[in-house]
């Protein structure tokens, strides 16, 4: 039985892609900070457990050190990690700001969010994932990493630090598997509060993109950086 962890799994495309884990048989350690919509989801998940898979939802914020190792503990517990997802992430304050106005402080908890705690979790997943027969690290990551959009420079150089810590960490670490994917937009609650009184109904659900994402998981792709976009002409193994 394949072990995943998945932060940030409560809502949107880190719940979505977990629905698609259990479809095919994985066995899952979920997190979120909100221990209720976790729970919540918890409960949706299990019901499409196959049989011997096992599911721990653990509540708790990534940049924690102790929830950190109380989620690599779990995956432990289970037989061991196959993949981690590190989903997690924070926008930071909206209306997105300028730089020149963003506060430092607001600026440094999106970096602990979404660059830091995303490494932090991999070097503590490492002895696992070594011992894995097939290990692999995916890390979420955004076109604003790449683009420069007003008012996303600090969402956008956070997710940055991150393609270059994920392709770097894909060199150091050859029998391991490092993917950064854009999933491009996606109607979430995170790009809501991008875009404050906006419709975004035209935005894709995060279903959408998922079986992209379970084709680059169960394929041979290298190391490397992927847009959703790119993979969607795959398609997951049976």
């Amino acid at each position: 039985m394949q072990v995943a962890l998945v932060t940030g799994a409560s809502q949107g495309f880190g719940h979505a892609l977990s629905e698609g884990l259990v479809e095919q048989g994985w066995s899952l350690v979920i997190d979120a900070r909100d221990g209720e919509a976790l729970a919540g989801a918890d409960l949706a998940l299990r019901a499409g457990l196959s049989p011997g898979a096992n599911l721990v939802a653990v509540a708790g914020d990534v940049t924690d050190p102790a929830h950190r190792n109380a989620l690599v503990q779990a995956c432990e517990d289970l037989g061991g990690m196959d993949l981690l997802v590190n989903n997690a992430s924070l926008l930071g304050p909206t209306p997105l700001p300028h730089l020149a106005d963003y506060s430092i402080d607001d600026l440094r908890r999106v970096l602990e969010v979404d660059t830091v705690a995303p490494l932090a979790l991999t070097q503590q997943a490492l002895e696992q994932l070594r011992r894995s027969a097939n290990p692999r690290v995916l890390n979420i990551t955004s076109d604003a990493s790449v683009e420069h959009y007003e008012g996303w420079g600090g969402y956008g150089s956070a997710k940055a630090a991150l393609d270059h810590l994920s392709l770097t960490l894909g060199v150091e670490e050859p029998g391991v598997r490092v993917w950064v994917v854009d999933p491009g937009d996606m109607r979430t609650a995170m790009h809501q509060e991008a875009f404050p009184g906006e419709d975004i109904s035209d935005r894709p659900l995060p279903s959408a993109v998922v079986p992209a994402f379970l084709a680059l998981i169960g394929g041979e792709l290298p190391s490397g950086r992927y847009r959703a976009a790119e993979l969607s002409s795959t398609r997951a193994p049976a």
